[in-house]
């Protein structure tokens, strides 16, 4: 025993020391930008970001100007807060950031999957093929199908669906998109009514791995929270996988697709079973969250409503439900919706927060738009927050914490693209879909199936809260940096289909 005591005493002493060797090795070399190394040897400021990633940038910011390096957890972020100065990062036509290796290192922790060397270019591809033009089309006559299906019941509208029914917005939101999303993306089987109550059950597994996802990412989970994390990963496996899937029709040509090209490379059907988790996740991740907020926005300020409703009364005509009849709607109208767009947009601006990060491949200097000149160190990450640099800056957005329905629209009606900061037009006034070789390839997609559901939701429904005075919930901390926001609480509201007389 003693001689064990001597041993682990000695290791102690030799992790601690190296520990303290390595914090103090990292000194700023000339013209790099302010380092910060934190508190803690090796983990750094990784508590404090982690704890809540807004307000220890902002102190950051504060402290160090718009460039500055961090270390979090052994490495060192370079955050970039100048939107004026995103072009060389987003742009990088050298290749010298590097995004995809990160993105591997991600995927393979969370998902399981390993990616191939043309995963980003296929799923690029499939996206750009199946996602826009007529294969977005083809997606949106099926989550039309799928929302009747979720919303209505298996026989269309019953005669009773004029009752109020009471829930919470964000759970609301949320199950609905996640199971029409899932329906529409990998197919039914012959019995609709067992796949309803699959889908549910899917959902309720799939947020148990949404609320443990973050803590995940950053390995700050429980023992029995790791367990439950490989109990949820090994079943969204199975319930994703190529041999259940094969008894279900209605696949849809994106998925069907991308794992023919899996197929082709001799990819392992179990690997491919992951890559189904990946991509329903990146997929239905983000929607639901999304869509809360546009609906709580709307049911807050009435003149928004008001503005989208007649807007969607203008493009749809006629919105009125006999018993048994299930949603109609020309699908064209997604395209003529200014109002609803710059109502999404802004509440996009509010409530996503991706970050945007790139490896560093070799040293490589970064000039900013003032002309400072940065050296960036090879191995390190660059990061990019748009909610603070960009969708929070009152030069670009004036109260930028109000929320403005017509925000991005003109006098005339048309989509505002114009924005400016310090009297210079910038390019890149919201990003709630990252930016560059990482945008999100599905985000028209997305949008879609958000505006399809808002507009039947608006045309259909009658809608309110159960508490009108309700404040905006505060956005939960923890959700910062991933993707869109989720709010600490839910908000209860009522709903109704509309009377038919």
């Amino acid at each position: 025993m003693e001689l064990w005591g001597l041993v682990l005493g000695a290791l102690l002493v030799v992790i601690v020391g190296y520990l303290y060797v390595s914090r103090l090795s990292r000194q700023r070399k000339p013209q790099e930008p302010p380092l910060d190394k934190g508190p803690v040897p090796w983990l750094g400021h990784a508590i404090a970001f982690r704890k809540n990633m807004v307000e220890f940038l902002k102190h950051m910011q504060a402290k160090h100007g718009d460039v500055f390096t961090v270390q979090l957890g052994g490495q060192y972020f370079t955050f970039v807060m100048d939107p004026c100065s995103f072009g060389p990062i987003i742009k990088d036509t050298k290749r010298k950031l590097d995004f995809v290796e990160y993105a591997k290192e991600l995927v393979l922790k969370v998902f399981g999957y390993a990616p191939l060397q043309g995963d980003y270019q296929m799923i690029h591809s499939a996206s750009t093929k199946h996602l826009m033009g007529a294969g977005l089309e083809e997606l949106n006559e099926a989550m039309l199908d799928s929302l009747s299906l979720l919303m209505l019941g298996l026989k269309g509208r019953s005669p009773d669906a004029s009752c109020w029914c009471e829930d919470g917005l964000f759970h609301f939101c949320y199950n609905i998109l996640f199971k029409a999303g899932y329906l529409t993306l990998f197919g039914y089987t012959e019995d609709k009514e067992q796949d309803l109550l699959q889908a549910e059950e899917i959902f309720v597994e799939f947020r148990k791995f949404d609320i443990l996802f973050p803590r995940f990412v950053y390995s700050l989970l429980g023992p029995r929270e790791w367990l439950e994390v490989g109990r949820l990963q090994r079943l969204f496996h199975e319930v994703l996988s190529v041999k259940h899937n094969q008894k279900k029709n209605g696949i849809s040509n994106w998925i069907s697709d991308m794992l023919q090209f899996l197929k082709e490379e001799e990819v392992a059907p179990a690997m491919q079973d992951k890559f189904n988790f990946m991509m329903l996740w990146a997929s239905q991740g983000n929607t639901g969250p999304a869509t809360f907020w546009v609906i709580f926005f709307l049911l807050k300020y009435p003149e928004a409503m008001q503005a989208v409703k007649e807007e969607a009364s203008k493009v749809l005509g006629k919105t009125k439900l006999e018993v048994n009849q299930a949603f109609s709607c020309d699908l064209s109208v997604l395209k003529c919706t200014p109002v609803l767009d710059s109502v999404m947009e802004e509440s996009l601006r509010l409530g996503a927060s991706p970050t945007l990060l790139r490896v560093v491949k070799s040293d490589q200097s970064l000039k900013m738009a003032n002309g400072q000149q940065y050296l960036l160190r090879n191995g390190d990450k660059v990061a990019i927050f748009p909610y603070l640099s960009v969708q929070m800056d009152p030069d670009i957005h004036p109260e930028p914490t109000v929320f403005k329905y017509d925000r991005f629209l003109n006098p005339d009606g048309t989509r505002k693209v114009d924005f400016y900061k310090e009297g210079k037009k910038i390019h890149y006034y919201n990003m709630p879909w990252g930016a560059g070789v990482s945008i999100c390839p599905g985000r028209f997609f997305a949008l879609s199936e958000m505006k399809l559901f808002i507009l039947l939701l608006v045309s259909y429904f009658d809608l309110e809260l159960v508490d009108p005075d309700t404040p905006v919930p505060p956005i939960n901390p923890q959700r910062w940096g991933f993707g869109t926001t989720q709010p600490s609480h839910d908000v209860r509201f009522r709903y109704r289909l509309q009377p038919t007389e």
